[in-house]
């Protein structure tokens, strides 16, 4: 996959002006289908499976026409206090209200509210329901305009008036203030990291291509795939925080690259190769994650999962493609101020010499990606390191610092409880939200939240009887305030009717009273000859939330078991994986249990513009899960990969640590800090679902990035040492090598054909055949010294026998050295011995040739005689010298 990508990048700097314009292309237009397209649809909660989803299906069966897809609204009038709505002029004004909103466009009808009997028992709160001809996604804002107009009229003759209702909900959407707000922090932060405003502007511009291709595009298919403004919203979110990340990650490693005296090109190919193949893994555990929601069985679920999953596949291949394209365009405007016109193919002739290319040799063969460990240990130490050594000097109270703040965290998580708020969820500002309060007060908090009997006695032989002793039981059922008259549907086989519960459509009572209902139909049943079913709004959210829960452990299990697959086959360890998944685990419970505190206890809700406090969004929780596993583990395969990489070049356990810091360390810290800006600014919409999932992911990138990864990890690592990397060699043959630290791209050939910006042909043509001969010596050194390491690494275990050896030759040679001492004394001894024989020779000759002259005998003899004893001595000198 690295060869693959760095292909790719080196392609996408090449042909950077094609690859700009087919993107331009794909935004303009998906742009102008969804300038053409219909509006969102609205968020529907279905189920398919669950009691009060099969009852609903049944009531739309029996009762075909009755379920009319046209939106409703609720315009409430309460009287002054001490009045009724009754009186004559406020009844006036009520209708003449009632009369200025049936005048609207788009109303099919109004309900006046003293024929449909809907005034409260005490008179003091009315409503008239209005009932539009379209959808509630297209009811335009003029409408909306002429329900505020109408309800100026009761206004002014002293009524209090609010309007509620799926019709009067805009659907708000993306692109608010808050969302600039994060947009804005992002590239401060960006602009810190980089030093360059360049660098600091060029993910900010890829993302928003890549938000822009995204939302277009789900605007374009809404209609036809029913995909709703929070699908929108919310794929808006992730696209943009990981486009911006995925583009953050690529810019800064080709910058490094730069630094080690690549040329752009090359550079560009290098950087999409290595971190693009981290980014292209990050991207598929996100996208993993969020197409898995598919099993919950959610449809609404499904739908907002596979749109962000798009997003996010979109952000992917604008940082594999559009950002090398821009790198090609401004190459060096990337890079710090100090860094520009020092980069390889900016000076090609050197200042002495005049040679083209040679100062770019220099700097090529000293700055290759093939360096040794103790090359990168001579880089000046950054934050990063000196973090890293602080852990791993103190790595116990450090985890477990870490390791009990998150439970500490994590413990209101079990005091969870589900539900899908409604209009009480919204801001008192709103006039839904002080709707909803007027409808609670006049005629009891049940009355938002009605539930809706459906009874089939098709099979029963009195169908009204029948109907009669179902709506007798259930009004004597204890928590029922009132049971409204029901209507038979034309077959005369089923009937629908109301039972108005006493607590609020999220309190934990109506649930029970749902359940108790439930529990008691056998008998009911048995009694009637017909069956019934509880169905509604409100039964159909407590059926959401136990379905939801039940399958948040299940579906959190299987991505935990995701996540140890596949670190398992990216780092190619066992303990590293379970480590990473149990960081997951410990990062998304504490995230959980803050949204708890906040949104469901009240804990500094003000702080955060939580109005009111209820049961969290029964999709949030899973859907948080899907999305910190894949931000998690984004994190893990950026800082992770480096101290791998580090690790299997020889570096010892912990240094590899300090190693993957001081390359990782700033970059994960500024995409943690971009995810927190982006994700924080949506906790400022409207939204309830979209403000507790933008608190929950700024709070789950926080403590994951902070806590887990730049904390916890490397404490684990350090008490684990070389046994955090081990593999059995049985799995090491059977997992697959994915390459995501670029290992593939060192033993790639030198083929000359890097890119080097040139003044003229002719410097360029010498400088590439440097570069070439260069790049081939450094090859082929750094692959002796792999081989060289690795001898020395297998001769370690050797190396006690060596020792040994070693002492043993030194013991011989002392006993050779005492044996030559002694021989020299020998031979000292046997020439002394010698100087005296040949002594005594002489004395002895000296002593016959003067008796010879004494006999005055011949001289002839007298010579042979001196000669005997001269022939002896002289053998005697040889046997002596044959002796030394």
């Amino acid at each position: 996959m690295a060869t693959f990508l760095y292909r790719l990048g080196r392609l996408a700097f090449r042909r950077r002006g094609y690859v700009a314009l087919v993107w331009l292309a794909v935004l303009a237009a998906v742009g102008l289908g969804a300038l053409q397209a219909p509006g969102a649809s609205d968020d529907e909660f279905s189920m398919p499976g669950i009691e009060s989803q099969k009852a609903f299906d049944l009531m739309q069966q029996r009762f075909p026409g009755a379920a009319a897809d046209g939106a409703t609204a609720r315009v409430v009038f309460v009287a002054p206090d001490g009045q009724k709505v009754t009186a004559s002029d406020n009844r006036a004004a009520i209708e003449e209200t009632v009369n200025a909103l049936a005048d609207g466009s788009q109303a099919a009808g109004v309900d006046d509210p003293f024929e449909a009997k809907t005034v409260s028992k005490d008179g003091s709160t009315a409503y008239a329901t209005v009932t539009y001809k379209v959808k509630a996604s297209e009811v335009t804002d003029a409408s909306r305009t002429a329900v505020e107009k109408a309800a100026d009229q009761a206004r002014e003759a002293g009524l209090t008036v609010e309007a509620g209702g799926e019709a009067m909900d805009s659907g708000g959407g993306p692109g608010g203030v808050a969302e600039i707000i994060g947009v804005s922090v992002a590239a401060l932060v960006l602009l810190i990291t980089f030093g360059s405003l360049a660098a600091a502007g060029l993910p900010l511009l890829t993302a928003a291509l890549g938000v822009g291709v995204s939302i277009f595009t789900i605007m374009l298919l809404a209609d036809p795939l029913g995909l709703s403004s929070t699908t929108m919203t919310l794929a808006m979110m992730l696209g943009l925080a990981v486009g911006i990340d995925y583009a953050l990650f690529v810019v800064s490693r080709y910058r490094e690259e730069r630094a080690k005296g690549h040329v752009p090109q090359e550079a560009a190919g290098l950087a999409v190769g290595t971190a693009g193949s981290a980014v292209v893994f990050a991207g598929l555990t996100v996208v993993i994650a969020l197409a898995g929601l598919t099993v919950v069985g959610i449809p609404m679920l499904t739908k907002m999962g596979l749109a962000a999953a798009g997003a996010v596949v979109v952000a992917v291949a604008i940082a594999l493609t559009v950002v090398p394209a821009f790198l090609g365009f401004w190459p060096n405007a990337v890079l710090s101020r100090g860094a520009r016109g020092k980069g390889p193919g900016l000076q090609l002739r050197h200042r002495k010499t005049g040679k083209a290319g040679s100062l770019l040799f220099k700097k090529a063969r000293k700055t290759q990606p093939n360096q040794t460990p103790l090359a990168e240990k001579s880089q000046k130490d950054n934050a990063g390191t000196r973090w890293a050594r602080l852990v791993l000097r103190r790595p116990i109270p450090v985890l477990l610092l870490g390791v009990l703040g998150l439970g500490a965290l994590a413990i209101p998580m079990t005091s969870l409880q589900l539900g899908m708020p409604g209009d009480e969820a919204k801001p008192t500002s709103t006039t839904e939200r002080r709707a909803y309060d007027a409808l609670a007060e006049g005629f009891g908090p049940g009355f938002n939240g009605p539930l809706t009997i459906v009874v089939d006695a098709k099979g029963s032989n009195d169908p009204k009887a029948a109907l009669s002793t179902i709506s007798e039981k259930i009004a004597d059922t204890a928590g029922i305030v009132s049971v409204a008259t029901p209507h038979f549907n034309d077959a005369g086989n089923t009937a629908v009717f109301t039972a108005t519960p006493s607590t609020s459509p999220t309190d934990e009572k109506t649930k029970t009273l749902v359940k108790t209902i439930r529990d008691e139909r056998p008998a009911t049943e048995s009694a009637a000859g017909a069956s019934f079913e509880v169905t509604g709004t409100t039964a159909l959210n407590i059926d959401i939330a136990e379905k939801v829960q039940a399958a948040l452990v299940p579906y959190l299990i299987t991505i935990v078991g995701l996540a140890i697959v596949l670190l398992l086959v990216v780092f190619r360890s066992v303990l590293v994986p379970l480590k990473a998944a149990l960081g997951f685990l410990l990062s998304v419970l504490a995230a959980l249990g803050a949204v708890v505190l906040v949104f469901q206890q009240g804990h500094a809700a003000a702080l955060f513009g939580v109005d009111q406090t209820g049961p969290i969004m029964s999709l949030t929780p899973i859907f948080l899960v899907g999305i910190v596993f894949g931000l998690a583990m984004d994190y893990e395969v950026f800082l992770v990969s480096r101290m791998r990489e580090a690790y299997v070049h020889g570096e010892s356990a912990k240094q590899a640590v300090v190693s993957g810091f001081q390359h990782s360390a700033r970059v994960v810290v500024a995409a943690a800090l971009i995810m927190i800006a982006v994700f924080a600014g949506f906790i400022g919409e409207e939204g309830a679902m979209i403000k507790m999932i933008g608190f929950g992911l700024a709070t789950a990138v926080l403590l994951d990035a902070f806590v887990v990864r730049m904390a916890i990890v490397p404490a684990v690592l350090s008490l684990l040492g070389d046994r955090a990397w081990w593999l059995p060699a049985w799995l090491g043959r059977i997992l697959p090598n994915v390459d995501v630290e670029g290992e593939a791209l060192n033993r790639l050939p030198a083929d000359g054909t890097r890119a080097v910006p040139s003044a003229d042909a002719e410097g360029e043509t010498n400088v590439r055949a440097t570069v070439a001969d260069g790049n081939n010596d450094v090859t082929a050194k750094a692959t002796f010294k792999e081989r060289l390491r690795a001898k020395l690494k297998d001769s370690d275990a050797d190396g006690e026998a060596m020792a040994e050896l070693k002492e043993k030759l030194r013991a011989k040679a002392a006993t050779v050295d005492d044996d030559a001492e002694a021989g020299d004394d020998e031979a000292k001894a046997k020439i002394t011995f010698k100087d005296r024989i040949k002594g005594k020779a002489r004395a002895r000759g000296m002593a016959k040739r003067t008796k010879s002259q004494a006999k005055t005998e011949p001289e002839a003899a007298g010579t042979a005689e001196v000669a005997a004893p001269g022939d002896t001595s002289t053998g005697t000198d040889d046997a002596t010298k044959a002796r030394v």
